[in-house]
């Protein structure tokens, strides 16, 4: 995977979770990485842990930020070749005691966000005559969700949709448009979230592994990453619309592996 000589943004890319799988992969494939976060200090942080890196600035959910962003990288390195939707936020709340407050929120972020980062991205390549790709982070929860899930699952959901439609409306421009959806990723950040409804998060993981997985070993933020790379490089170039699950194959288990096996 040959990324060498691309301006890759990647949104919420300060994060310790999927951005920095992500970044990891597009470092190593040879990619000028631009990274965004809301938290500036960070983004310039983060941005010096790899070989070509930059770091800006701006709230995905913010129509004027975001403009504002792609001008500051236009300016200042130039066309973008690619976008990676990273940044989200969850919710976990049962759907009856969610505010509505915490739904615009969400959707702002996760839906609103990658309509708005996606659009300006377009506008700078229709421009500059470039072909380009975006890439959306969506989740296995967009297939298959759980308690307190279904507002995020809902978000997710829409991800997806609009990853297909921005496919055909890119298409004619020579701009593909794919997902990856992250299953359970073996991170600090899981291990928080997990510890919402679990006493013992790390034993929660090993037991999905073993028993909800078809792969028995943990998926990493590197995975996904690597799927990302493979969706932003030329060795995907007849791939678009696509939502691909990183996810160890949990979702294909109609049971756990624990009822079923003949072991």
């Amino acid at each position: 995977m040959d990324l060498q000589g691309k301006n890759i943004l990647v949104t919420g890319g300060a994060g310790d979770g999927m951005g920095q799988g992500i970044c990891e992969a597009i470092d190593h494939a040879g990619g000028r990485i631009i990274v965004n976060d809301i938290n500036p200090e960070l983004a310039r942080e983060v941005a010096k842990k790899y070989n070509h890196a930059v770091a800006v600035k701006a709230d995905v959910s913010n129509a004027d930020e975001v403009r504002r962003m792609f001008n500051e990288i236009n300016k200042e390195w130039g066309i973008v070749h690619g976008v990676v939707n990273n940044a989200g936020i969850g919710l976990a709340r049962y759907a009856h005691e969610a505010t509505e407050e915490e739904l615009n929120r969400l959707f702002d972020v996760d839906v609103k966000g990658i309509w708005l980062v996606s659009t300006a991205f377009v506008k700078q390549l229709l421009k500059a005559g470039e072909a380009g790709n975006i890439v959306n982070i969506s989740s296995i929860h967009s297939f298959a969700t759980m308690h307190r899930m279904a507002l995020y699952s809902t978000a997710k959901t829409a991800v997806n949709g609009l990853t297909r439609g921005l496919a055909i409306d890119f298409g004619q421009y020579n701009i593909r448009c794919n997902a990856v959806a992250p299953g359970m990723i073996y991170s600090e950040q899981s291990v928080h979230i997990i510890s919402r409804w679990t006493p013992d998060p790390i034993k929660w993981m090993k037991d999905h592994k073993t028993d909800h997985q078809c792969l028995n070993y943990f998926t990493t933020a590197r995975d996904c990453g690597n799927a990302v790379a493979f969706l932003l490089s030329d060795l995907s170039r007849s791939i678009t619309g696509q939502t691909i699950h990183v996810d160890g194959g949990a979702t294909n288990l109609l049971y756990n592996n624990a009822y079923t096996s003949s072991k």
